[in-house]
């Protein structure tokens, strides 16, 4: 049963539906959306970030819970591994089997570098199968690179580096028909034209997608193409140490065996750091939309080996995620539910801001309703705001939403709420790591030789905010482009001895910073039980 204020609200949303599907909200000054940023987004919480006092960001702040794994003890001693017992010897090391990796291991395969993926769950178990909404290519008669990149880079807060930003909208058109030739089934026109929609920030339709499984049908396609092609996976293997040889390059990694704890030895003349995101570390106590192993890996492996990092201080907070019923708490609405419509009111039934600002903006705006206004509807677990999708059907026609965002519907229909006839509810969930490893053009790390990354363990590709549909973008432009740059240089790299004597060197470096603590990392799946022991 449904509370009195709860009841009163929804009937509140529904009495003003046909005002505000007219209504057309005004945008946001550049000063108000700065201070609402600085007043309510998780990112101003000064509170909640520490110091790193040791590695190669020394001084630089991080969220705690990041700190404490950047700072923690390794899972190894250098004691513990016999280096010259090497289990796998391949050209390209590629760790994590989500869209970046398995985009990384394809163009590897297609240099004709020997290439293997490992990867601690399942290949395809990754934040790209859980992307909806789209990827974005200014591949349209209207629009253009340069204008995908002044969208992007103002979303961004102007703080993306251009180089990085330049490569991913540059090489945008040729990444969606990459995908198309390869099956991706996209949505198209009869004629055979991309359907393409906005997103938060864009100036044009860009946005092209595959209805509201866009990720999982990018994931699928990708992940037949590994398999097809014979190119070598490890599941429910994790990387847990990189290892170096006596030049300081990278030069493999240490395996472990997540059922039984075996340890193995991976050489390889260059390394590919594909790990994925951080939703699971549950900043601030945020729920997540992220996939059960998203636990900011790689940011640990290569900070420890002196990789420098990025951004690290910056996350996004999708405005939209389930926050009605329990079960779903966390998991992602896609922006495209608004981009198709459907504004966000708040319990008085009063559309409260542009349903198309920024992610950051809007998470904000959202939580200023809940906080502050008081204005947000209590749901059992917290407040949050309704997010009116039956204005979709009034917009589009009967049938728009099971055609675009079946997906979606299907979710919300499992637990009784048919969302073409009622609202849902929704609150900012813990999405994207916007900040990783700092990277160049060719998708080598700064300062670690033979260190790739891609996906979302690079920083500074999108500043300190992601515009939707550009992540899917990047997994796709910077694992081709780290696939294709790792088996080029690995044809020039003669691997040298192997070595783990970085280990030692920063457990010096933290004793000699005072830090005492037992964590140990990276921290590989979360614990959500009462044990105080984690995997």
């Amino acid at each position: 049963m449904y509370s009195k204020e709860f009841e009163e609200s929804l009937k509140a949303v529904e009495a003003a539906r046909e005002a505000n599907i007219a209504y057309e909200p005004t945008r946001m000054t550049a000063k108000e959306k700065d201070d609402l940023l600085a007043a309510y987004h998780p990112d101003y919480k000064k509170s909640e970030f520490s110091t790193l006092k040791i590695g190669p960001n020394k001084g630089e702040t991080v969220p705690h819970e990041l700190c404490d794994m950047l700072q923690a003890h390794s899972r190894i001693s250098a004691a513990d591994i016999d280096l010259s017992d090497v289990k796998y010897d391949v050209d390209v090391l590629i760790i994590g089997g989500g869209g970046a990796g398995s985009s990384a291991a394809i163009e590897a395969d297609n240099a004709g570098a020997k290439a293997m993926i490992v990867t601690k769950l399942r290949i395809g178990d990754a934040n790209t199968m859980m992307a909806e909404g789209g990827i974005q290519a200014a591949d349209k008669p209207n629009d253009s690179p340069v204008i995908h990149f002044v969208d992007a880079f103002g979303g961004g807060h102007y703080a993306a580096k251009r180089e990085l930003l330049a490569k991913l909208v540059c090489d945008a058109p040729d990444a969606i028909k990459w995908l198309n030739d390869m099956g991706v089934e996209f949505d198209k026109a009869p004629d055979g034209t991309m359907i393409t929609t906005h997103g938060g920030g864009t100036s044009r339709k860009r946005m092209h997608a595959a209805k509201d499984y866009s990720g999982a049908e990018i994931m699928r396609t990708l992940r037949d193409e590994v398999l097809n092609r014979g190119i070598p996976v490890v599941d429910f293997t994790a990387a847990i140490e990189l290892i170096l040889d006596e030049d300081g390059k990278a030069a493999g990694a240490v395996l472990m065996n997540m059922e039984t704890h075996e340890l193995m030895v991976a050489r390889a003349k260059t390394v590919i750091i594909a790990t994925g995101g951080a939703g699971r570390m549950h900043y601030q106590g945020f729920p997540t939309s992220n996939h059960y192993g998203a636990t900011a890996d790689g940011l640990v492996l290569g900070y420890r080996v002196g990789a420098k990092l990025l951004y690290a201080d910056t996350l996004q907070y999708h405005p939209t995620g389930a926050a009605f019923p329990q079960q779903i708490f966390g998991a992602l609405v896609t922006e495209k539910v608004r981009s198709l419509g459907a504004k966000l009111v708040n319990r008085e039934g009063k559309v409260f801001m542009h349903p198309l600002e920024t992610r950051d903006v809007a998470a904000a705006a959202i939580i200023r309703e809940c906080s502050d206004r008081e204005e947000g509807v209590e749901t059992g677990s917290g407040k949050a705001v309704w997010l009116d999708t039956p204005m979709i059907e009034k917009i589009g026609g009967d049938g728009t939403i099971e055609k675009r965002i079946p997906a979606m519907m299907r979710m919300f229909m499992n637990y009784g709420i048919d969302i073409r006839k009622e609202p849902i509810l929704v609150y900012p969930t813990l999405h994207y790591q916007n900040g990783g490893l700092d990277i160049d053009v060719s998708g080598m790390t700064t300062n670690v030789e033979n260190l790739f990354v891609a996906g979302e363990a690079v920083g500074g590709i999108h500043g300190r905010n992601r515009l939707m549909g550009n992540s899917l973008l990047d997994i796709i432009v910077f694992g081709r482009t780290a696939g294709t740059n790792a088996a080029k240089k690995a044809k020039e790299t003669e691997v040298k001895k192997l070595t783990l004597d970085h280990i030692a060197k920063f457990d010096a470096e933290r004793a000699a910073a005072g830090i005492e603590t037992d964590a140990v990392s990276p921290k590989l799946l979360p614990n959500y039980t009462d044990r105080k022991s984690e995997i």
